[in-house]
């Protein structure tokens, strides 16, 4: 157990490694352009304070974005999720997985479940115990289920899911501004020290108005290591918008999720519109902000297939032996978020019917008050 638990300690500390050298980047980046290029460089006062503005604003935004990627924890299954005392022991017990599968359904009976396994079966965590919500998977860095897990980040140190993707996708955003703004700033001093360095061995070489110092390092190395990271985050912020914009999940792109009438990888779109409000919120005046405005709770997701699945599940029969009858188990309650999916249009077409198979006409209503008086 002591050799165990040590390894583990090590894989934490040394998984700090990515978070730090980006800490250590970024320090960096602060030092070349406030200090190297700012003060020692920019001759103009004007352009130093509309360079320092904008630059402390992305700054300030990517690091506070940044930071709470970090240190938000992951969100978990809730208790209820849990199976209980007895429902855990008997399905400990349980060696075939029928009879194991038949003690989850009972207990996902009062669930909000809408996703099954590849198989058609209950999902459920042996590491963690618990039977897993929708869109909900286990981070084997992490050790622990992560409630709309998109995947584990190595250069924020944690798993990146319902709780913090709203923060991600905001910290690859003002880092992409970040390296852009930095870049297009720089290059003109890029440029004018390049030349410099190139034609300092000439003779007769044209006065440059900027002075061979050692801030002609920073800057250069400032420029290239911008353009690094704009490139490379580009490509990655471009691809969680499209996700952001499908609703789906790393996980679900490459694994659609499996649905009570089969796969489905748009199962969990609701529009372009209602797929950004789900990560950013109603509210579009806080979009912009590192805070929490993402719709739900994690555990239950609407889903353009609620309708379909009430229609046509009302009951749920489990296949047992031959000799053992069918059980029958009654569909998980539709959640209170998931109602609100239910259109207008089908909830007009409802009470049209319900009208109409309540209205009759005038012969049909003479023959019921006659047959109520007869029996009478």
């Amino acid at each position: 157990m002591a050799p165990t638990h040590v390894l583990r300690c090590c894989q934490r500390t040394l998984a700090w490694i990515p978070v730090i050298f980006i800490a250590a980047v970024v320090c960096w980046s602060y030092y070349a352009y406030v200090v190297e290029l700012c003060l020692y460089t920019i001759i103009s006062i004007g352009e130093k304070i509309v360079y320092m503005i904008f630059f402390h604003l992305f700054f300030i935004m990517f690091v506070w974005s940044y930071w709470k990627t970090i240190f938000i924890q992951p969100a978990n299954p809730s208790k209820e999720f849990c199976l209980p005392k007895v429902e855990k022991e008997r399905y400990e017990k349980e060696e075939r997985p029928e009879n194991q599968q038949e003690i989850l359904w009972r207990a996902a009976t009062s669930l909000p479940l809408y996703t099954r396994t590849g198989a058609g079966a209950i999902r459920y965590c042996d590491r963690c115990q618990v039977i897993k919500p929708d869109r909900c998977h286990h981070c084997s860095a992490c050790d622990m289920c992560v409630l709309k897990m998109d995947h584990h980040c190595p250069w924020v140190n944690n798993c990146v899911g319902f709780s913090n993707y709203k923060f991600f996708i905001l910290f690859l955003a003002y880092s992409l501004l970040y390296c852009l703004f930095i870049a297009a700033t720089v290059l003109q001093y890029f440029i004018k020290f390049w030349t410099l360095c190139r034609r300092k061995s000439v003779e007769n070489c044209p006065k440059n108005e900027l002075k061979d110092t050692h801030a002609k390092f920073h800057v250069l190395f400032l420029f290239f290591v911008a353009a690094m990271f704009c490139i490379s985050i580009l490509s990655l912020f471009s691809y969680h918008l499209w996700l952001v914009g499908k609703n789906r999940s790393t996980i679900e792109a490459f694994r659609a999720p499996v649905f009570r009438a089969g796969s489905d990888k748009n199962g969990f779109s609701l529009g372009f519109r209602k797929n950004i409000a789900q990560v950013f919120g109603d509210q579009k005046k806080f979009w912009l902000l590192p805070v929490c405005t993402s719709q739900g709770d994690g555990l239950t997701f609407p889903t353009r297939l609620v309708s379909a699945d009430v229609e046509q599940q009302a009951t749920v029969t489990l296949q047992q032996e031959p000799s053992k009858s069918a059980v029958e188990v009654p569909e998980s309650p539709v959640s209170e978020s998931q109602n609100r999916l239910l259109s207008s249009e089908q909830n007009a077409n409802n009470v049209a019917e319900h009208q109409e198979n309540n209205t009759h006409t005038p012969a049909e209503s003479e023959t019921i008050s006659i047959s109520i008086e007869s029996e009478s």
